[in-house]
């Protein structure tokens, strides 16, 4: 049998066992703004990914416990929070409402790292949420006001119709729905993992209680 070996996945050629991030977080992981190092990281993908580089898989809980995780898309970074939008009577919405936290992971195959953060969740309802409405397609806007997120849906047919109807009733200037928004997550802990040779990984963990307070940064392994 040929290929790969699992120990050698994430290799480069001519890897040394000891290659790696040093201790003082240089390279991808220097500075002291993790936003900062995560809105390069974006950029980065961006450049490098087929598709949807700000893709996100985020994990809520129910109120038993249960969880839930779903792929939605990272809409901004910004000084103290990570940002996506989504319709406030979704099964995500009512999680994060009830627990009022939420983690997410963003991977990158083509960068070979990833971000995890975990976090308190608020809403971004206003202005922001209504200029990143009116930046969407006219499609997209008006398939927000069509969709009843999570609810059963008899046919296809049915939504195509309301989507007929809301088209009718708002034309080409329809206003961001009063259910429908933004969630900031404003992190706790973040981690920065970047895959190593044979899975000696570089994992960088920042934790602080609030945002008034400074940035712990401890190197994990991997």
């Amino acid at each position: 049998m040929t290929g790969t070996s699992d120990d050698e996945r994430g290799a480069e050629p001519g890897a040394e066992l000891g290659a790696g991030t040093d201790v003082a977080r240089g390279g991808i992981f220097a500075g002291s703004d993790p936003f900062a190092i995560a809105r390069s990281w974006l950029a980065e993908a961006e450049g490098a990914e087929p598709n949807d580089a700000n893709a996100m898989a985020l994990a809520t809980v129910d109120a038993a416990g249960m969880p839930n995780v779903r792929m939605v898309l990272l809409k901004d970074i910004e000084a103290d929070a990570f940002v996506f939008y989504t319709n406030y009577t979704s099964r995500k919405a009512e999680e994060i409402e009830s627990a009022g936290k939420a983690a997410f992971v963003i991977h990158w195959k083509s960068l070979r790292r990833q971000i995890r953060v975990r976090g308190t969740v608020t809403r971004e309802a206003g202005e922001k949420a209504d200029a990143y409405f009116a930046s969407r397609s006219l499609k997209s806007r008006l398939g927000a006001w069509a969709s009843h997120q999570s609810q059963p849906l008899s046919s296809r047919a049915a939504l195509m119709a309301r989507v007929a109807k809301i088209t009718a009733r708002y034309g080409a200037s329809p206003p961001r729905p009063p259910f429908w928004g933004g969630y900031r997550i404003v992190p706790e802990e973040i981690e920065f993992w970047a895959d190593g040779a044979y899975r000696l990984h570089d994992r960088f963990r920042w934790i602080r209680a609030s945002d008034r307070e400074s940035w712990q940064v401890t190197r994990l392994n991997p």
